[in-house]
């Protein structure tokens, strides 16, 4: 069997952190099995539905490499809808309703002050042909519901919950189609997944009992003879993510790719932690994709909600930083830093982006402090002992231990301070070259007073 998952936003907005992670293990799970990722554009709402958040979520699936092997859009699908609908209304599983959303609401009410569950009670399977002709004389057209088979419980094996098993009559018969025509999410998506073949369905926690229902429309699509494929998928459902206070806040929540991308997160680390997040696999700045899948398995996640830890991101994005090849980040360094450069400064940096303001310790200009009158005389002469050669940096401080008798911070920091203005930064071996001899000379006699 082929490995076949999808990931199916609706866009009415940007992808959020929660969404990447769906989007993630879903091809995670494609790839470990030598299989297919599908994204497929869930926008029947047509009302909340726009053009640019697709453009939006195509982008940062590129951004993050989650390269779908094929797209599909409900929209141009809808002819296919109804003639599963036409299917399973000749099979007597869906039936027409009139109540109105306070006449609905009124019932649960009614039902919850009985003790009962809050769910429809199927009146309008009593109604008559005279009272459907009526309503519509009335121009009252009708919703649509699916109707559930209450004769035995429905179970599954979850692949991160395990055994599951619901009582149809406790769900409700869930509306599939609006008086409008339109369709809500149910129907559409059971009938898309039989349709192109997913064989695994991978998604929050707080559809477990959407599965539920879509088990019982699989067998009905089935049994109407819609679709070659006879299997339901294999389900598994994921902890969901919280923050770092417990509860996963607006801001957390609405965290997406371009928020992310302006803060200097790199994808990779994005992948990393979502990746293992909520798993017993540690989280580790792991640059190569492939380790990341072979990894992979639904044994692994656990039933506790997933943590995410903004500060975890930013570790994970500054290690990986310290691993980068110059090759990647060539084009995003400044201008005139070469391969020296970047291994100079890398181990310096928390994101790529902050190189610039590295490199300026090379390219000048620089702050330097006010020196006390014995460093200066200690600058001055580094200034005359400065020498080039392999590795002008020793030569210099050798030299200069000899000479003065100063050692460790004495030595080192009033050198570090005249040629870079700061108390910390890049390993000078590497950094004084880059100044270059005619700089780094003019930066000591100017520290010294003797400019």
């Amino acid at each position: 069997m082929t490995v076949i998952t999808r990931f199916a936003p609706s866009p009415t907005g940007r992808l959020h952190v929660g969404n990447i992670r769906t989007a993630l293990h879903n091809w995670m799970l494609a790839k470990r099995h030598g299989g297919r990722f599908l994204l497929r554009i869930d926008d029947t709402d047509a009302e909340r539905s726009r053009e640019e958040y697709v453009e939006a979520i195509r982008a940062d699936l590129a951004w993050l490499g989650l390269v779908p092997d094929a797209e599909e859009r409900q929209s141009a699908r809808l002819e296919v809808y109804a003639r599963a609908f036409e299917a399973l209304r000749a099979a007597g599983r869906v039936y027409p309703c009139y109540e109105t959303a306070q006449e609905l609401d009124l019932k649960r009410k009614v039902a919850l002050g009985r003790g009962l569950p809050p769910v429809y009670d199927r009146a309008a399977l009593a109604l008559t042909e005279a009272d459907h002709a009526a309503s519509a004389a009335e121009g009252v057209a009708p919703h649509w519901r699916f109707l559930l088979d209450h004769d035995k419980p429905i179970t599954w094996h979850d692949g991160v919950r395990g055994p599951q098993k619901f009582d149809p009559a406790q769900l409700g018969d869930p509306v599939i189609r609006r008086a409008d025509g339109s369709w809500l999410y149910m129907l559409p998506s059971a009938i898309d997944d039989i349709d192109m073949g997913v064989t695994h369905v991978l998604r929050g926690e707080d559809h477990v009992s959407n599965t539920a229902v879509q088990i019982q429309m699989f067998t009905a699509l089935h049994a109407a003879g819609f679709g070659a494929a006879k299997a339901v998928p294999q389900f598994a459902h994921e902890a969901l993510l919280v923050g770092s206070e417990g509860k996963l806040s607006k801001r957390l929540g609405a965290l997406g790719c371009d928020s992310f991308r302006e803060r200097g997160i790199e994808p990779e680390a994005l992948v990393a932690l979502l990746a293992r997040l909520g798993t017993s696999l540690p989280v580790e700045p792991i640059a190569d994709r492939q380790e990341l899948v072979d990894s992979f398995e639904l044994a692994t996640f656990g039933r506790a909600p997933a943590r995410f830890d903004d500060a975890e991101l930013e570790r994970i994005n500054t290690a990986l930083v310290h691993q980068m090849d110059y090759s990647k980040v060539a084009d995003r360094l400044p201008s005139g830093m070469d391969e020296a450069g970047w291994h100079a400064i890398r181990p310096n940096l928390a994101t790529v982006a902050d190189a610039g303001e590295w490199w300026r310790l090379v390219t000048g200009p620089i702050a330097q402090p006010e020196f006390a009158e014995e460093d200066r005389a200690y600058l001055a002469e580094a200034a005359q002992a400065l020498t080039w050669g392999e590795d002008p940096w020793q030569a210099l401080t050798s030299a200069l231990k000899e000479r003065t008798g100063r050692k460790g911070k004495a030595l080192f920091l009033p050198l570090r301070q005249a040629l870079t203005g700061m108390d910390h930064g890049p390993d000078m071996g590497e950094l004084l070259p880059l100044i270059g001899e005619g700089e780094a000379r003019a930066r000591l006699t100017a520290a010294s007073g003797q400019a």
